[in-house]
């Protein structure tokens, strides 16, 4: 029991329990994930939508269309506005295996809100045991527009196999055969943690994006200003206000460990401890931060947004926490070490997109 790994996800694919047009690439296999390629055709809608028991997603894109939009050789999707795309992949789960899908870590640090949606789906990102069907992403820019063509991925899926959530009892074992921080650990239905405004160098502690910026071509790696798209935010006291409808990205005060073993979510914390919302893209794969893997513990990078009223945050103050969750066996290849990865041993980081 437990989480799916990169050898049982292509055996899925060998039986026909994932398919794709055109056929699903070996470079989408992560350790414990698929990642899932646009289609060809986008559409724009008036809302964003689940289709509900009963309902086709293809039923519900008629009520709700408003124009159809041809990928093929780019096309940008608006800030501010709702899109459906349906996905090169599909489905056919087996009874007793279920899938959980979220944003891949560049389009979480773009603001790029990409949900999965499926036939009958009462849940985003959220697919039941013996889902047979086709799967869709809905897209919402929220800070940038962007330019977009069929095959690229902005989310991943991973697959279930049984209950593989660890209980604070079994986390706290884990951590203390091997050390999940670098401090100590803050258990309390998964693994706390915190944001540093307290850098060891200087004071600059996050970015905000700007209001007003041009489009970002997903396919440009490495390519735009930074000082074009996001506004550096300072702390010399160790607290920053968060204004309501911004979005920010910055950074943890622990460096995270996930053994070769598990796997583990980034959740929000407690709706109480503040008006704000915590990393819209939170699966972390095995090996993040592992020393086998390239790195002695990787700090989380904390996509933020604001909600109705200003809020100070402070630092060392708990934003989120880590649920782990067993693999159901070993990856044959862990992040950042077998597999290329632009955020094994990151600080604070912008997305790939961003010149360093």
């Amino acid at each position: 029991m437990g989480v799916l790994a990169d050898h049982a996800i292509r055996l899925m694919i060998e039986r026909g329990e994932i398919s794709a047009t055109p056929a699903v690439e070996d470079v989408q296999v992560q350790p414990a994930s698929l990642d899932l390629r646009l289609g060809t055709r986008a559409w724009r809608v008036r809302a964003s939508f689940l289709a509900g028991e009963g309902n086709t997603v293809s039923d519900r894109l008629e009520a709700f269309e408003m124009h159809q939009i041809d990928l093929e050789g780019g096309a940008v999707l608006e800030k501010g506005c709702v899109y459906v795309v349906p996905l090169m992949e599909c489905l056919s789960l087996p009874e007793g295996v279920q899938a959980v899908a979220n944003a891949k870590s560049s389009t979480g640090r773009l603001d790029l809100l990409t949900r999965l949606i499926t036939d009958e789906g009462v849940e985003f990102d959220r697919i039941a045991p013996g889902y047979t069907g086709p799967l869709y992403a809905e897209i919402c820019p929220r800070s940038f527009s962007v330019l977009v063509r069929p095959g690229m991925r902005l989310n991943q899926i991973r697959f279930r196999a049984g209950q593989a959530t660890l209980t604070d009892t079994e986390l706290l074992a884990l951590h203390e055969e091997m050390p999940l921080v670098d401090s100590e650990a803050v258990i309390d239905q998964g693994l706390g943690f915190s944001v540093d405004l307290k850098p060891a160098e200087g004071n600059l502690v996050g970015y905000r994006a700007k209001p007003h910026t041009g489009v970002i071509d997903l396919d440009n790696i490495g390519y735009y200003d930074p000082t074009d798209y996001w506004e550096p935010i300072h702390a010399k006291d160790g607290r920053i206000i968060l204004d309501p409808g911004a979005f920010y990205i910055l950074v943890s005060r622990e460096a995270v460990h996930i053994p070769p073993d598990y796997a583990a979510e980034m959740a929000p914390y407690l709706a109480m401890v503040g008006e704000f919302r915590v990393h819209y893209a939170g699966f972390f794969d095995p090996g993040f931060g592992h020393a086998n893997a390239g790195g002695q513990g990787s700090r989380g990078v904390l996509e933020v947004r604001c909600h109705e009223a200003p809020f100070v945050l402070e630092h060392g103050q708990i934003v989120g926490r880590l649920v782990y969750e067993r693999m159901e066996s070993r990856p044959d290849r862990l992040y950042g070490a077998d597999l290329s990865s632009n955020y094994q041993g990151q600080g604070l980081k912008l997305a790939k997109h961003f010149k360093s």
